[in-house]
């Protein structure tokens, strides 16, 4: 008796949802549970630990959410081992309880998309898949913050740009005439700043002098040194980050602590503008 070849199964799609503004990734489902986490456990560390994420990466999250966002996300209380409490913002939460609401949504979505695809076979499905990995995209610059252009000033070859970032922080930054164009700026746009930490100096004392455009103060929330270089990170008012990677020589001859005020310091030519298409 010949036996009757099996069916294939059918294809299945399951996803996570990724919550973006228009300048890139914001809410996903690890950051998520991390937010579900903190809430819960009241600890940056805990919370890594039941995600799991290294503390490092834990706090990378938060800082990058907290800037990025309208409002913070996530407080933080200084004192303790790791840097005292932390707390889920109620402007956090509803972040959490959005995201959670549109997860079934794009579920659902993902289903009936299966269904659709599984009459058209493999080939279909591998396509999609290979469509949705190549619009993937992440940025190696550690900081990232959003701003509404509040200031343009055209030169012959360059554009001044001023940015703020919230009511307590502006930043500018210079591009080329051709870059400015085809990023059609304009006063109101939003649009997100790339800088990176190596970019970045500290400086502690408010009578020094730079030819720096930006300066932004606050305090030393976390220090991480390594072998040679140690990366610092100052709170800023109004709840954003901003990240430096400095000699482990500098971090003691200025005597950097947490809760020590401290000025983040970087060239306007050192900051990248990105606009959604």
């Amino acid at each position: 008796m010949q036996q009757r070849a099996s069916k294939a199964p059918p294809h299945r799609l399951t996803g996570r949802l990724a919550v973006e503004t228009e300048q890139g990734a914001f809410l996903g489902d690890t950051r998520i549970r991390l937010l579900e986490a903190i809430d819960a456990h009241g600890s940056i560390s805990q919370a890594a630990k039941f995600v799991p994420l290294s503390y490092k990466a834990a706090w990378d999250a938060v800082d990058t959410m907290n800037n990025l966002a309208d409002r913070p996300l996530v407080t933080r209380a200084t004192g303790g081992r790791h840097g005292g409490g932390t707390r889920l913002t109620n402007y956090g939460r509803q972040m959490v309880e959005l995201y959670r609401a549109l997860e079934t949504e794009y579920q659902s979505a993902l289903e009936r998309l299966t269904a659709s695809m599984n009459e058209g076979g493999a080939g279909t499905l591998r396509e999609f898949r290979r469509l949705l990995k190549r619009m993937s995209m992440k940025t190696s610059a550690r900081n990232q913050f959003v701003g509404i252009i509040v200031g343009l000033k055209a030169g012959e070859v360059d554009y001044e740009v001023r940015l703020k970032l919230d009511d307590a922080n502006e930043l500018a930054a210079i591009v080329t005439r051709e870059s400015a164009e085809n990023l059609r700026l304009s006063i109101g746009m939003e649009i997100w700043a790339l800088v990176k930490s190596s970019s970045v100096l500290i400086l502690t004392g408010k009578e020094t002098r730079t030819t720096a455009r930006n300066h932004l103060w606050g305090e030393v929330s976390h220090i991480r040194p390594d072998a040679i270089n140690t990366e610092v990170t100052l709170a800023l008012p109004g709840g954003k980050t901003v990240c430096a990677v400095i000699s482990n020589e500098s971090v003691n001859n200025l005597a950097l602590t947490p809760g020590r005020p401290a000025c983040a310091v970087f060239k306007a030519s050192a900051v990248i503008l990105c606009a959604p298409d």
